[in-house]
């Protein structure tokens, strides 16, 4: 039987989506301890581009991920959490051990931060099954076929092997056969350097339509002299409106193709507490949103919430500042939920918050 989401019966998805990427197991100590002081640890499965497709599937989008895991117990249980959100995972490759010889799943340890100690994440993925794997008897033309959204990120390469190369040749697949193309930088200073990840990223905007976050991009004022700098050279991290609008304008002006440039800003008042707040270009001019000020629970994933938050808000025609407030309360509910991804399943809970509606619900 076809694998099928139940929260699209009797309704049509506004669009097909599909995205690429590794997904981790991930083990966290319970009640915020310490990593050298647990003695046990939660299990959960999570990724960017995971979280993203389980956010939307929740939402009523038809999504799909596409990875490769050993086929072994880990990676099958790793499916079966997407599958139980309503994520159709036929494309997923069960790699063997001749395929995939270390034969792993990626794994991640999280421990969670609490008042003025913040989160520490510490990587075990070296050699996972996605890194081994050799994609190039893989149709891509085929892959795509039928899906209106695409979604990458910048993870993804940094994790070597054939992976750069298959980006590169989902991103091209994708324009040529007319596919919306999002696309996150999502820098991981433990996968790469900032200089790699500025080449790799940079050479990807050509193909993307939708760009989550300004950085790690080649922004020079020169391109043929790169040593007078790049135009975000000097832009703090929490941006006023002229410094936001200025650098989107200069994005649009080097990519044209770009439809919607969008990043959230984020305030730490303390490992407990935060404020955000965004900003995206759409339809020409700039739009800033709601600040957002509240505890968190899980911080992980926020970024992803954002990403899915914006992508439904866009392929169900919201207006534009919905689309951001939407995206930034998307991210803001899921610090309030414990796992990598916004598992929330009403629209209304966000719309909710995105209105400042904080009253029981009966």
């Amino acid at each position: 039987m076809i694998h099928s989401n139940p929260l699209l019966r009797n309704q049509d998805s506004p669009t097909r989506f599909i995205t690429m990427g590794e997904i981790m197991l991930r083990l966290s100590p319970p009640n915020y301890d310490k990593i050298r002081m647990a003695n046990s640890f939660e299990a959960s499965y999570g990724g960017s581009e995971a979280n993203i497709a389980l956010a939307l599937a929740n939402l009523g989008v038809d999504s799909t991920f596409f990875s490769v895991v050993p086929d072994n117990s880990l990676g099958k249980s790793a499916i079966r959490a997407l599958r139980s959100n309503d994520v159709h995972c036929t494309p997923v490759i069960l790699s063997t051990p001749e395929e995939t010889p270390t034969h792993r799943l990626g794994t991640y340890y999280l421990e969670t931060g609490y008042g003025i100690r913040a989160s520490k994440v510490i990587y075990d993925r070296k050699h996972s099954a996605i890194t081994e794997y050799d994609f190039s008897h893989v149709d891509l033309d085929a892959l795509l076929d039928g899906f209106g959204w695409l979604h990458l990120s910048g993870i993804t390469p940094a994790l070597g092997g054939k992976l750069p190369g298959l980006i590169m040749d989902m991103l091209k697949t994708a324009k040529a056969k007319g596919l919306t193309v999002s696309f996150d930088g999502n820098f991981r200073k433990a996968l790469w350097s900032w200089e790699a990840a500025r080449d790799f990223c940079t050479a990807c905007l050509p193909y993307v339509d939708v760009l989550l976050g300004i950085e790690p991009y080649h922004l020079y004022r020169d391109p043929e002299h790169p040593e007078k700098g790049d135009w975000k050279d000097g832009i703090p991290l929490q941006p006023d409106y002229e410094q936001q609008d200025e650098i989107f304008q200069r994005f649009v002006e080097r990519w044209p193709n770009l439809r919607c440039i969008a990043r959230h800003v984020r305030y730490a008042h303390s490992g407990s507490e935060n404020s955000l707040k965004a900003f995206m270009w759409y339809d020409g001019h700039t739009f800033e949103s709601k600040l957002f000020t509240f505890t968190i629970l899980d911080r992980v994933g926020g970024g992803d919430a954002f990403a899915s938050g914006l992508i439904y808000a866009m392929v169900n025609g919201y207006k534009p500042m919905d689309i951001l407030n939407f995206a930034v309360a998307s991210s803001v509910l899921k610090h309030t939920i414990h796992g990598d991804a916004n598992i929330t399943d009403d629209v209304s809970s966000i719309q909710n918050l995105m209105n400042a509606n904080y009253d029981i619900k009966r």
